[in-house]
């Protein structure tokens, strides 16, 4: 297979999303936290990465140069570290900043004890995931959010209808026993964004005594980048973390754009809504916030908006 992290198109920005289940000292973390500050300043990169004692977790975007220069050296500061890493492209510049921080998990499901390092589902490559889609005995499940399988997904998979990961343990707590009473599967596949929430619910489905269970390796997005889409499954778009809001088959930036007073991804249509006001409020949470609050997020907007006018008159673009 061929390294995505080589591919260099022109005038473009590299955006790489990463993770590693590895124990990491304290003080190793200590030290990456400045040393990435470092990198991403001088290979004019930005995005976020997440350091823990279980791992890294990040996604960042910049010139391939400095996105390959940072990741190589993360690489190098925890022996043995083997990232899980998909790579696409943007026009724009995907993040506003840079932050590297340290947290309790790397991606956060809030129960003690999982380890994917110690238990975890069996990977699925992508070339192989559709015959797990197309299989009657095999259940599939999406770990991700609501508001992300909104916007796409695999047909027939389960939506477990939560709003965040800390949501997942409980879901299949109340109720993956009794689906698969009903359904008989031989089998529990299972596929998120880039593959990191999977590994800790494979873990967890196994720690609460679930058998066969897998899950997509490298995610939606690494079955995006591998499997042709004549002979995709995927439906829609796939929600991502940052300014894209989301990326079609191709790993290009998608159809939909973002509420900034809520966060919720939306439709091209959504934006056609009476509801629906630039900055300050949608459909979603026309009726979550008091006018005091939109008065203080149309005050904003003015901001970005002149903002973004004067970057223009100072960073005017070529003709082409």
């Amino acid at each position: 297979m061929k390294n995505p992290e080589e591919v260099l198109p022109a005038d473009k920005l590299q955006v790489a999303a990463f993770y590693c289940f590895i124990p990491i000292e304290e003080e190793t973390i200590d030290i990456l936290l400045t040393q990435l500050t470092k990198n991403a300043l001088q290979g004019q990169v930005r995005g976020t990465i997440l350091l823990a004692g279980e791992g890294v977790n990040g996604t960042i975007c910049g010139p391939s140069e400095g996105v390959v220069s940072l990741l190589e050296n993360l690489r190098q500061s925890v022996f043995g570290m083997t990232l899980e890493v998909k790579v696409s492209w943007t026009d724009t510049q995907a993040f506003r900043r840079f932050k590297a921080r340290r947290k309790s998990e790397i991606v956060t499901m809030g129960v003690a004890g999982i380890d994917p390092l110690k238990s975890v589902g069996a990977y699925v490559n992508p070339f192989n995931w559709n015959t797990y889609l197309s299989d009657p005995d095999t259940l599939v499940i999406d770990t991700r959010n609501e508001y992300e399988i909104g916007i796409g997904s695999f047909q027939g998979a389960i939506n477990p209808n939560t709003n965040t990961f800390r949501d997942f343990p409980a879901w299949v707590d109340a109720s993956l026993p009794w689906i698969v009473e009903q359904r008989g599967p031989k089998r529990i596949a299972m596929f998120c964004t880039g593959g990191i929430r999977c590994e800790k619910a494979t873990s967890y489905l196994l720690q609460k005594g679930f058998k066969d269970v897998h899950h997509l390796q490298g995610g939606i997005l690494r079955y995006l980048e591998e499997v042709p889409e004549e002979e995709s499954l995927w439906d829609g778009e796939c929600f991502v973390f940052d300014k894209r809001v989301a990326v079609n088959h191709k790993l290009q930036p998608g159809q939909h754009t973002m509420c900034h007073a809520c966060g919720m991804p939306l439709a091209r249509k959504e934006l056609q809504t009476s509801t629906y006001i630039h900055g300050v409020q949608c459909s979603h949470c026309k009726d979550r916030y008091t006018d005091q609050d939109r008065g203080r997020f149309a005050e904003r907007q003015r901001q970005i908006d002149e903002r973004s006018k004067n970057s223009q008159k100072t960073f005017p673009r070529k003709s082409l």
